[in-house]
């Protein structure tokens, strides 16, 4: 069911909490499309005792309330709501994917509550100077970006919310359905870790949840990533780990290259042979590091 968690302007969030309650608070962010539920694969917390983990799904997903218009930035005062409703002062944020950006986020505009971050196969502004933000970028990740930038252009949405209602009804009737459609875009590094029984549950489950109520989420997110974000990733000061595989198509290894240009003191983990799915095994390595930094408890 989740923890409802009501927001400074009103709106209802859905979160949820495992792992230690004592522990060091460590909040997940999902990827697009994606819920609260497919942040961590099985037993991770039971490896990392010592982790309490927060996540929650981003307004429009689940029963998450919409946002219309939200930007990347609005994420900040949302996971600040979040850590509130469950008495969490200082905690670390850990995107993956489309949480990425949101994860940054967090870093740029609570740096007096987060105390590292950590971004897995993230993404790059879309202003980001001299980067080709579509170079070696999946076909199916360009026509959904372009469309949403076509929206920034004053056609609106029609477009893409058309096609992602579309995809969105399709996988609330199948949601291996979503995983077909990307197939054609794997590169031979994923296709084995999507074929993985503990990814593929998870996956699932997440798309499930995602798109249960709407596709909005979905949306926005992608309307959220191709609009001004809302703030500079070289104002973030927290320690920060970006981590990508090198033949990564939906996520192009040369956005988070470009991060690792921006954000002062941020460190690269490049991954020979990995592409975006196998960011579902680098939790554990990411709480390693984690652990490393200053818990600030």
């Amino acid at each position: 069911m989740g923890t409802p968690v009501r927001t400074d302007d009103g709106r209802w969030l859905v979160a949820e909490e495992w792992g230690n309650p004592s522990g060091t608070p460590v909040l997940l962010f999902h990827g697009t499309p994606g819920s609260r539920l497919a942040t961590a694969l099985p037993g991770l917390a039971e490896r990392h005792p010592g982790v309490r983990f927060l996540s929650y799904d981003r307004p429009g997903y689940g029963d998450s309330a919409r946002s219309p218009g939200r930007r990347v930035a609005d994420a900040a005062p949302d996971a600040a709501a979040v850590a509130d409703a469950f008495g969490v002062d200082r905690f670390a944020v850990v995107g993956r994917s489309g949480g990425g950006p949101h994860a940054l986020a967090c870093a740029a505009l609570l740096p007096h509550r987060v105390r590292a971050a950590a971004v897995l196969v993230g993404l790059a502004p879309p202003d980001a100077a001299g980067l080709d933000w579509y170079a070696d970028m999946t076909p199916f990740n360009v026509r959904e970006y372009g469309l949403a930038r076509d929206c920034l252009d004053g056609t609106g949405p029609v477009a893409l919310d058309r096609e992602l209602a579309d995809r969105a009804a399709a996988v609330r009737r199948d949601p291996e359905r979503l995983i077909e459609d990307l197939r054609a875009d794997l590169s031979p590094h994923d296709r084995p870790v999507v074929e993985d029984p503990r990814v593929r549950t998870v996956l699932l489950r997440g798309y499930r949840e995602a798109l249960r109520v709407s596709h909005h989420g979905w949306l926005d997110d992608c309307l959220a990533f191709v609009r001004p974000w809302g703030f500079d990733v070289s104002s973030v000061t927290v320690p920060v780990l970006l981590w990508h595989g090198l033949d990564d198509g939906f996520s192009p290894v040369g956005h988070t290259r470009w991060l690792a240009g921006r954000i002062p003191g941020a460190r690269p983990v490049l991954v020979p042979g990995a592409g975006h799915f196998a960011a579902q095994y680098a939790l554990p390595e990411v709480l390693r590091w984690l652990d490393g930094q200053d818990t600030g408890r």
